[in-house]
């Protein structure tokens, strides 16, 4: 065999190679123009072929070093033809690579943890790798410093160590107003503690009453305390336990207190509206040039009068005053010369208005009994009480609305509730029924003043009542 016939011949010319070349790179290209669902599907899994493997194998490399540098991974070529394909401009510069990104890390020395169930600080002290010696030289460091051993389930506390492990600074958020840092220095630790200053702002609550006052209310988006001074600043004119009814509805524009645009408690009511059976009542919180604070009607009319309506919140009447009704425990009839509030033992009741204490203590059939002497023409009874509230007792003296005792069940009483008698001039009258006259107006030296404060409050609960319903169609 000769020389040149020991050589294989080539199986197929160059030009065939190349022609071949050619159509399999025309193929693959109209595959990714125009793909069928089964290319579409599993598009991610392919790859285009470069003009050689030289150049493909140097790209395959930049690309790699590009994903390690920026942990992120290297755009698919068919994200850079679908891009071609809406903004054909670019296809002839390659897309700059992205910059890397830099996750920000806190310093070496800080440390955090969290209050879990049964953590002390000594524990807390533990997790970040401090000894217990360092809790007992915290805590003697400073008499405010033991405001870190007072700890809440989810408070969190930040350490700042040293490279070796030593406590230079020691902070913790108690609330969302205030912080307590403990500091080392050469002279030892330094406590500060920071307060925040909330910013005042008003804030507007519209509710129409469905079953009770405090499901409303809570849709509302009022608070109990809330809620309970509207039942308090309308509880001259309303009686909550017998009066409301469905369809009721209520406008309050009250003082909310934002840190850092988060409300974290609330003020006074500055104003208000309540309709019930047709009727509305309008109050007004007014602070005199002597500094009094006091509710008023839209126009100026005091909305305090010599009794409230009703000595407990929200209770249910159970037995109304009558002079013919048959006891429930004697079996037999007997006048029943007051009013029955059924309430939850334990629940407040308050002075119906301003008067010396007759009596604190037992008293026959009505078990534990407050008397009160309202003047010269008017007394109130308060029976079965679970207890007297602190300071009052037997020739004290009340305020209205100021809580007195708590409802039980002591004396001839079938369950918790709250026996109240009222007298004019040493006769019983029916509570429900007595008219009491109002307390004095706004004076008239300071009547323009209140009106340019409560006529603006008016027509914005107008405003936001009309708003709120105009989004609501």
């Amino acid at each position: 065999m000769t020389k040149e016939s020991s050589k294989a011949p080539p199986l197929y010319p160059k030009t065939h190679l190349l022609a071949a070349s050619g159509i399999a790179a025309l193929l693959s290209l109209a595959l990714l123009v125009f793909p069928s669902s089964d290319v579409e599907a599993k598009k991610t899994t392919l790859s285009l072929e470069l003009e050689s493997p030289a150049e493909q194998l140097t790209q395959d490399q930049d690309a790699a070093e590009a994903v390690q540098a920026t942990n992120e991974p290297a755009a698919s070529p068919f994200a850079q033809i679908e891009n071609s394909a809406e903004e054909p401009q670019k296809t002839a510069q390659a897309a700059p690579a992205p910059a890397p990104v830099v996750e920000e890390k806190k310093a070496p020395g800080h440390k955090e943890v969290i209050v879990s169930k049964g953590d002390t600080l000594s524990t807390l002290f533990e997790k970040v790798g401090l000894p217990a010696t360092s809790v007992h030289e915290v805590l003697a460091s400073d008499k405010q410093a033991k405001q870190f051993s007072q700890l809440k389930h989810g408070q969190k506390l930040e350490f700042e160590l040293t490279p070796d492990g030593q406590l230079t600074n020691l902070h913790s958020k108690v609330s969302d107003l205030e912080s307590i840092t403990l500091t080392k220095s050469d002279k030892g630790y330094t406590f500060n503690r920071i307060t925040a200053k909330p910013t005042v702002r008003s804030a507007y609550a519209h509710g129409v009453i469905n079953s009770s006052l405090s499901q409303s209310a809570a849709r509302a988006g009022l608070s109990h305390s809330l809620t309970m001074d509207m039942a308090s600043v309308f509880g001259y004119d309303v009686d909550f336990a017998q009066d409301i009814r469905q369809g009721d509805e209520f406008d309050v524009i009250y003082e909310q207190k934002v840190v850092n645009g988060k409300a974290i408690g609330n003020g006074p009511i500055l104003s208000a509206r309540f309709t019930s059976r047709g009727k509305t009542y309008t109050a007004v919180r007014y602070t005199n040039k002597q500094g009094n604070s006091s509710y008023y009607t839209a126009d100026g009319n005091s909305m305090r009068k010599a009794f409230i309506r009703t000595p407990v919140d929200f209770a249910r009447i159970s037995s109304k005053f009558s002079m013919g009704r048959k006891h429930p425990i004697l079996n037999k009839i007997r006048a029943h010369k007051g009013v029955d509030y059924a309430a939850p033992r334990g629940t407040p009741i308050k002075a119906a208005g301003d008067g010396k204490v007759l009596l604190a203590g037992r008293r026959g059939g009505y078990g534990n009994t407050v008397i009160i002497q309202h003047g010269n023409t008017y007394r109130t009874l308060y029976g079965h009480m679970q207890g007297f509230a602190k300071g009052v007792q037997t020739g004290g003296t009340v305020k209205q609305g100021q809580v007195i005792g708590y409802i039980g069940t002591t004396g001839l009483s079938t369950g918790p509730h709250l026996h109240y008698e009222f007298q004019v001039n040493g006769v019983h009258v029916d509570p429900l029924g007595q008219k009491v006259a109002m307390a004095d107006p706004i004076s008239k030296a300071e009547r323009a003043r209140f009106l340019a404060q409560s006529q603006p409050l008016m027509a914005r609960m107008d405003q936001e009542k009309a708003t709120m319903l105009a989004s609501k169609r």
